[in-house]
């Protein structure tokens, strides 16, 4: 019997090494995809879009926030993989009482590269997980280093519409706005607060990023907003490299290097 503590202090009970795991988080079922599980995973969400042939062959068992038992008890899975934030406390509590579950809490790079290394012991993949996780810190120190010099852009990011909502300093956003030299000018925030528009034009931005996630901002809204936000340049952004805290993470300092020479 082998135990495992989560990033939530919870230890779990695994007799063997999971062979039929459900993944409640999408960038975590990328991750699992990138450490080989290819037949290990049985179930996912419907938002678990990374790789497109698990998305189209593998069981669905409801959304991130409504999990459905009944089609979780039917894989018989020998553990779940779930998340603080993005699945709900009141349905993992009510899974952790049949199966073990496995919980991430990431507020940061080092969060996210922590969870690769435990959900590779936990799977029996820890030199896939340490190697993956030993590219990801090379593509950020890079990323790093090209920024000497650079004067960080005040920047506000919004991730929802009516009302307007943006990201506080407890956010894996926040966080990779800071690795790639960017000013979250609602970092004094907590989580992510509702802002009006007059305090989106008070901030006094450089630049305005709408996420493609999860509300998806398109170039209308952009031509929207920035006849209201003259001194600002308003830019879309990937939401998927900016707060999917897996392997899609070995992605994220290319996109981050491209957005910079933009704003050149």
């Amino acid at each position: 019997m082998a135990l495992f503590t989560d990033q939530l202090g919870r230890t779990i009970e695994l007799p063997h090494t999971p062979q039929r795991i459900i993944s409640l988080v999408p960038s975590q079922t990328e991750l699992l995809y990138h450490l080989g599980l290819e037949e290990e995973v049985v179930g996912i969400t419907k938002f678990c879009v990374h790789p497109e042939h698990w998305f189209r062959t593998r069981a669905r068992i409801g959304s991130t926030k409504q999990i459905r038992k009944d089609l979780v008890r039917a894989l018989r899975p020998d553990c779940i993989i779930a998340n603080k934030e993005e699945n709900v406390r009141e349905q993992v509590e009510e899974l952790a009482m049949d199966y073990p579950v496995w919980v991430s809490d990431i507020h940061t790079l080092d969060d996210a590269l922590d969870m690769m290394r435990c959900i590779g012991e936990l799977t029996g993949r820890p030199a896939e997980a340490l190697s993956l996780t030993k590219r990801i810190e090379q593509g950020f120190n890079a990323l790093h280093s090209s920024l000497a010099g650079h004067l960080p852009f005040r920047t506000a990011y919004l991730i929802w519409k009516s009302p307007f909502m943006t990201v506080g300093h407890d956010t894996f956003i926040h966080d990779m706005l800071r690795r790639c030299g960017l000013y979250n000018v609602f970092g004094h925030s907590t989580r992510y607060p509702e802002i009006s528009l007059e305090e989106l034009q008070s901030a006094h931005c450089d630049l305005l990023l709408l996420s493609s996630e999860p509300y998806p901002f398109s170039q209308k809204h952009i031509d929207e907003l920035r006849p209201l936000l003259p001194q600002t340049r308003v830019l879309p952004a990937d939401g998927e490299m900016f707060s999917w805290y897996g392997s899609r993470l070995l992605q994220a300092p290319e996109y981050f290097s491209g957005l910079l020479e933009k704003l050149k």
